[in-house]
């Protein structure tokens, strides 16, 4: 399976500074992209800048959870490249926000502050909604976007001692497949990407837990996302893709057969109880 033509094509990169936005943004600029970096590490996004180089690259200091931040950020994209193609919510909070050894002893709710809750709602869920906000309007006057929005496994969604992380990427998992419909046939797609397990980033402590050389690598999120964003992924929205079963040596429609899903919980949703019967579209 070939790399798709992406040359001149623009991404805004969110966490690009972390473990799994690198890879994607090397992934994006070697596929020819043009990328906007954004993280709230002023020095990540700059080094990284400065290794992919200025004709490909700016660096965004940002932060998702404030929506000025978010609107400005976008600007500043395609105020630099002259548009935005491309956005990936890839930015978030992890466990070890809440407690450095919660791969060991579960967090339990006394834990987790008011506070601490409304933060990572704000980055994990909102941050994405923000920046969609702000890079919607773009994409409809140019009849093109992909959106991908980086959840967690169903497992760790619902695994006690993973919240506020596993209920605030649920809830940009649901999020992602209404606003994958909102959008259908205005030429954006909406998509989810997820590793498909624990992956070897800073998310998980290295503390002996786990054995790193057994845990997913964050290369792996890149292909499917270069055939989503691509002319050729246009098909495709209202998807998740596990990243770890995204096999790059198939055609296309055996990768996405092999590693893709509708997004979110559809199926939960085909009987409700409803005036009249139903309502005409889930």
């Amino acid at each position: 399976m070939s790399a798709p033509d992406l040359d001149g094509r623009v991404a805004l990169v969110t966490g690009a500074a972390g473990g799994i936005g690198q890879p994607l943004a090397r992934a994006f600029v070697g596929a020819g992209m043009r990328v906007a970096l954004c993280d709230t590490s002023e020095d990540g996004v700059l080094r990284l800048h400065r290794e992919l180089g200025p004709d490909r690259t700016t660096a965004l200091p940002m932060d998702v959870s404030d929506p000025a931040s978010c609107r400005g950020s976008v600007s500043r994209t395609i105020a630099h490249f002259g548009r935005l193609d491309v956005l990936v919510n890839n930015a978030a909070m992890g466990m070890s926000t809440v407690r450095e050894d919660h791969m060991r002893r579960v967090v339990q709710i006394e834990d987790i502050s008011p506070d601490l809750w409304a933060r990572f709602m704000a980055v994990n869920l909102s941050g994405p909604f923000y920046l969609a906000h702000a890079a919607v309007p773009g994409m409809r006057a140019q009849k093109f976007g992909r959106i991908i929005n980086v959840t967690t496994s169903y497992f760790t969604m619902l695994n006690p001692g993973f919240s506020p992380y596993g209920p605030a990427k649920s809830g940009l998992e649901a999020w992602s497949t209404s606003l994958a419909g909102e959008l259908r046939g205005t030429g954006i797609t909406v998509n989810v990407v997820v590793p498909g397990g624990p992956t070897d980033t800073p998310m998980v402590p290295d503390d002996g837990s786990m054995e790193r050389n057994q845990l997913i690598r964050p290369e792996k999120m890149a292909p499917p996302m270069l055939h989503l964003v691509s002319d050729a992924g246009g098909d495709v929205t209202g998807m998740r893709f596990v990243a770890a079963k995204w096999d790059s040596s198939l055609s296309i429609a055996d990768a996405i057969a092999a590693s893709g899903a509708p997004a979110g919980w559809p199926d939960l949703a085909r009987s409700p109880v409803w005036p009249g019967g139903g309502p005409k579209r889930i």
